[in-house]
């Protein structure tokens, strides 16, 4: 019998926008990491306090596990205009041995990639979004208002798909359903859930252990 690939010798430090979707597989048994910490969502807006958390969790990470995996993504999660040439990598890099990045650009990505993403827009305009976007909305859209929410979201069309692989929107339809009507009211679209499985998210987890076993071998 072939074991089950573990992260039980990792620590895992994310943005808390995806903490549905990690705590969903750590109650599931699934995700067996040492320690799981998170840094606040919507840093993505405060690009000093997002090194600040994400190097001191990781530093604190470290006290228990050699091994650290970053749940952040490539390309959207840190834009520094003033430095283009620093991203979340050279973060990541600086971080030292041992310390490794999902291999995705966002947390979107995290859950369907491009090509599934493609095929569920269907030929529409839409923005897609994670439970953590809409549970955490006061930390990721921290400072918008509702000029500034009308000029992002309407120009989509198709409205906003929520990549659902939680059941948090069945949930908050059935124990809440204000929020939801509140948020798409304030977003000045509709919000379609579509169910997805964690699969691809627990391939992506899966893959810094196979880079860290090649690290050493000889």
């Amino acid at each position: 019998m072939i074991e089950k690939p573990s992260l039980k010798e990792w620590a895992v430090v994310s943005c808390g926008t995806m903490s549905p979707e990690l705590q969903h597989l750590r109650d599931s048994g699934w995700l067996d990491a040492m320690r799981i910490a998170y840094t606040t969502p919507g840093l993505h807006q405060d690009l000093p306090e997002l090194e600040r958390q994400l190097v001191y969790q990781v530093q604190r990470a470290k006290t228990v596990a050699d091994k650290v995996l970053v749940v952040y993504g490539s390309e959207f999660c840190y834009i520094n205009l003033s430095d283009p040439y620093r991203t979340m990598d050279t973060i990541v890099d600086e971080l030292g041995p041992g310390v490794y990045r999902v291999r995705a650009k966002q947390c979107v990505d995290m859950l369907a990639s491009e090509t599934q993403r493609e095929a569920i827009r269907g030929g529409e305009d839409v923005i897609f979004l994670t439970p953590g976007w809409i549970k955490f909305r006061q930390y990721v859209y921290k400072g918008w208002d509702r000029a500034d929410a009308n000029q992002n979201f309407p120009q989509h069309s198709g409205g906003i798909i929520l990549l659902d692989g939680v059941g948090y929107f069945d949930q908050m339809a059935e124990e809440d359903p204000e929020k939801l009507l509140e948020f798409s009211d304030w977003a000045g679209v509709p919000v379609t859930p579509y169910p997805v499985s964690l699969d691809r998210l627990k391939n992506l987890l899966l893959e810094p252990l196979t880079l860290e076993a090649s690290r050493h071998q000889v």
